[in-house]
């Protein structure tokens, strides 16, 4: 059982003025969202754990359009990284690219959906109160979850498109082999689908192991947040999330490496249980038993310069030939590119996304 709350955010408004001179570009427009709110009722983890609420919160652009049967036809599901929401898709060089009047991702065209996945944003999460009592969800959970908000939540019951980046990557592939036959097509950036093992496993468990050493965590029962084990998270984060010429070009000097280490080690803002719930999340994922299971097209794509999924490991290229319609992109390092990051910097894939996009349309 579902229960949906929308509430409607403010009017569109334009980033900046359009400039008067005839040679000046107009500046991006900021388009309208809306959020709210869907209940899950009675919902059991794998693990066993239930609880009677889950709150899962979602942003949307676009208006959902019906064919002559009343099914949503353009409907597109974009899911986020560990530790992210679905906010981080309005920022400049995802929205900025993609969600403008002509862009790929137009809103006058596609009903987008956002959502905060649970543990994570203004989704039910450890932190809301049940601390280390919070029932520990997978992957496989985070999936089921995306689909009742999606289906039962929107009343959409076919995605034109599952677009995922990093965590969200991941679930893209669980979407395809789960699902069968829900989505058009699948987008997968900055990822691997099979179990995270290596360097991928060890910067995860060595944040979550610094955290629990803390003696300030208590179990999970903290009265102030675990700073000492927070802060060698927040190191093993941005090294994870790196990207050397990036780094190089914005950090140059000594003086201003030195300057961004310390905000990177600054974590008021940081929740341990939460954290450390996000990071476990990914402990049973393993796609790659039932690769030549998705039937959906999919285009696979990560970065040459990705810390996480570095490209000479070799696994990606065998792994995308065991998907019927699968295609693997790597995109090479260079100056444009952002590291892991790389997934959320449209302006470096959008001409494959629109082709993905034109390929997979339905027939009329």
């Amino acid at each position: 059982m579902i229960r949906s709350v929308a509430r409607a955010l403010a009017a569109p408004v334009l980033l900046g003025t359009l400039l008067l001179a005839s040679a000046a570009p107009a500046e991006p427009v900021k388009p309208l969202t809306r959020e709210g709110d869907v209940t899950v009722k009675d919902f059991t983890f794998r693990s066993g754990e239930s609880l009677a609420d889950v709150r899962l919160h979602y942003t949307t652009l676009g208006t959902p359009h019906r064919d002559a049967k009343g099914h949503v036809d353009n409907a597109i599901l974009i899911l986020h990284g560990t530790g992210g929401t679905g906010a981080q898709f309005l920022r400049p060089q995802f929205s900025d690219v993609l969600f403008q009047p002509g862009g790929v991702l137009d809103p006058a065209r596609y009903f987008i959906i956002l959502p905060d996945d649970i543990g994570h944003g203004k989704s039910s999460k450890p932190s809301d109160g049940l601390r280390a009592r919070f029932p520990k969800y997978d992957y496989d959970d985070m999936v089921a979850l995306e689909h009742e908000l999606v289906t039962k939540g929107l009343g959409v019951d076919h995605l034109r498109l599952v677009m995922g980046t990093s965590m969200g990557c991941m679930h893209a592939f669980v979407w395809g082999e789960t699902y069968r036959g829900a989505m058009d097509a699948l987008m997968p950036l900055a990822c691997l689908p099979q179990t995270i093992a290596g360097r991928n496993r060890l910067w995860r468990q060595m944040s979550i192991a610094a955290i629990k050493a803390d003696p300030a965590w208590q179990g999970g029962e903290y009265k102030t947040q675990p700073k000492e084990g927070l802060r060698t998270a927040a190191a093993l984060l941005a090294i994870a999330g790196s990207a050397p010429i990036q780094m190089q070009k914005t950090y140059p000097t000594r003086e201003a490496a030195d300057a961004a280490a310390e905000k990177i080690l600054t974590v008021d803002t940081m929740e341990a249980n939460d954290l450390i719930y996000q990071l476990d999340a990914s402990r049973t994922y393993d796609p790659s038993p039932k690769l030549e299971t998705i039937t959906a097209p999919v285009l696979w794509i990560n970065s040459g310069d990705d810390f996480i999924n570095p490209p000479e490991l070799g696994l990606a290229e065998p792994l995308a030939k065991r998907i019927p319609h699968g295609q693997f992109v790597l995109i090479p390092a260079s100056d444009q590119t952002h590291g892991h990051g790389s997934h959320t910097w449209a302006v470096l894939w959008q001409d494959k996304l629109a082709d993905l996009l034109a390929r997979t349309a339905p027939r009329p």
